[in-house]
């Protein structure tokens, strides 16, 4: 995680894009007291809605949990369930 001011953000925008998006790091913006901007690349963004979106429902959470804890123990899987 890198953090900045907004200063040196526009002073280096380049810089800092090019590390937010060829690094996958996150970029914190402090703007004053209590208040930021975090910068991410679309692929972190989309990763990060994609599993909000798995843990929206208590089902799912459910179904993502019981197969960890099937690969933990080293249970296979139905061949159907796999993408080969």
């Amino acid at each position: 995680m890198l953090t900045t001011t907004i200063s040196d953000f526009r002073k280096d925008l380049k810089k800092y894009l090019d590390k937010v998006t060829g690094n996958l790091e996150t970029l914190i913006i402090n703007r004053g007291k209590d208040t930021g901007v975090v910068i991410m690349s679309l692929e972190e963004y989309n990763s990060l809605i994609a599993t909000q979106h798995e843990l929206s429902s208590k089902k799912n959470e459910q179904r993502l949990d019981a197969a960890i804890e099937k690969l933990k123990k080293g249970d296979s899987f139905e061949k159907g369930l796999i993408e080969e």
